[in-house]
Formats: structure tokens, sequence, C-alpha cells
């Protein structure tokens, strides 16, 4: 598993807190995703759609904020996004919007998909971030 993940700059929701590395009272459920595509090419159209539907991330409801990733190995890329919700009813509402079932559909039978979530209390982006980084590199286990 490839030890080096790029993460996008990080995309507010409508939903963010003013400073989520403060400690407060914000929290919050994050979601790892992880595509990797049966042919290299496919990589490349996973991407841009995730790009494009993260084009749409301002007016999605319950949407803290999220970053796009991408491990960039040329024989077994892998791609997903790591995504911060209010709670998990607004995760799901995001889960079945058209825009993203038309990308579901599209390549579920081009790669394997996976993730994991959880429920943090005090939500931290850098905290976040990191393990997620952790889950991605194989430094930790896939939760589940």
């Amino acid at each position: 598993m490839s030890a080096t993940i790029w993460f996008t700059p990080w995309k507010p929701g409508p939903a963010e807190d003013p400073a989520p590395d403060t400690p407060a009272d914000n929290a919050a459920v994050v979601s790892v995703t992880e595509f990797t595509p049966h042919r290299p090419w496919t990589a490349v159209g996973i991407y841009v759609a995730g790009v494009a539907l993260r084009e749409a991330w301002h007016e999605i409801d319950g949407a803290v904020g999220q970053w796009l990733w991408m491990a960039p190995d040329p024989l077994c890329p892998r791609s997903g996004s790591v995504s911060v919700w209010r709670d998990e009813s607004d995760l799901r509402g995001f889960v079945a919007r058209p825009d993203h079932l038309r990308i579901v559909r599209s390549y579920r039978h081009r790669g394997t998909m996976r993730s994991t979530l959880w429920r943090t209390e005090h939500f931290s982006m850098s905290a976040a971030q990191e393990a997620a980084r952790s889950i991605l590199t194989g430094r930790s286990a896939w939760p589940g």
C-alpha cells in the first residue's frame, strides 16, 4: 500500500463550525472512502467524477467539510474522500443524492470500494486527516 497520499485542500460545507480545530462541543461523523479500480486508467474517471461532485459541496445539507485524496501509484492507484458530517442522517442523505448514485452505479463494477466512519465528540481537522491517513497508508487497519 502506498505511503504517499495526496489530499485536496479542505472544502468547507454549509454546516462547518467556524473554528473546527478549537476545543468545543463540535461533534461530527467522519467518513473515509476508498476506491481501487480494477484497471489503472479507470482512476482518472472516478477522480474527475469526485471533483465534479465536490463542486456542489456548498449546497449539501449537513456537510461540515471534505478532502478528496489520491494515492498516485501508477500500477494500483486509489482515491476517495474524507467527508465530515453533522450526523449519520446527513451522510445517508448525501449517499442517496442522484448525482452521487449516478457515480456509484457507473463505477461499482470497475473496482472495489470500502469505507468506514466514526463519530467524534470534538472534531479536529488535523486529527481527522491524520486518522484517515493512517488507515489509507496501512499504518492502521481498516475498522470494521
